[in-house]
């Protein structure tokens, strides 16, 4: 397994959890299991205790997800991370971050124009970038691309079309 994407996934757990009530139980148990995956990630005869701790952290978020805390987004990217790590070590795949060398948001969290961006595709249901750039004249076309690559990759949107007919849909 990847150890740099272990450590993204594992900081952007802290992230997410950092929003939680202060003293909140919940917030102490998935920052213990995801500090767990990520410890037991080098020893290559614990994959076992990974397959099980990556569906105790999916439950834990399950019920983080129910108190509202926290944007639902967020929680669906964790564990849709975790799943892959899951989904991973059964086929005995490597698990690797995303090849992207300038991500939208390396951590895996949904930023608030990612956010807004999946909001508007709701209510259009398809739309292509350029409609995007004047919602967000301040942004570059090639940075909207970048956060519709990642929402790609997060498997939140699909693409359709081609050439200069590209628009993306929620998925």
């Amino acid at each position: 397994m990847d150890k740099d994407y272990l450590i993204k996934l594992t900081l952007a757990v802290y992230k997410v959890t950092d929003i939680f009530p202060k003293q909140e139980p919940l917030k102490f148990l998935i920052r213990e299991k995801a500090n767990q995956i990520l410890a037991d990630s080098i020893s290559k005869e614990k994959i076992e205790k990974i397959r099980k701790d990556t569906e105790i952290i999916n439950s834990y978020l399950e019920i983080a997800e129910k108190q509202d805390w926290v944007d639902e987004l967020n929680f669906l990217v964790l564990k849709r991370e975790y799943a892959k790590i899951k989904e991973g070590l059964k086929s005995k795949k490597v698990v690797s971050s995303p090849k992207d060398p300038k991500p939208a948001n390396p951590h895996g969290i949904l930023s608030e124009r990612c956010r807004k961006i999946l909001e508007i595709l709701r209510q259009k249901e398809k739309a292509q970038v350029w409609e995007f750039k004047k919602i967000f004249p301040e942004v570059t076309k090639r940075t909207l691309r970048r956060d519709f690559e990642f929402l790609l990759r997060q498997g939140l949107i699909d693409r359709a079309g081609e050439n200069n007919n590209i628009y993306y849909k929620i998925r």
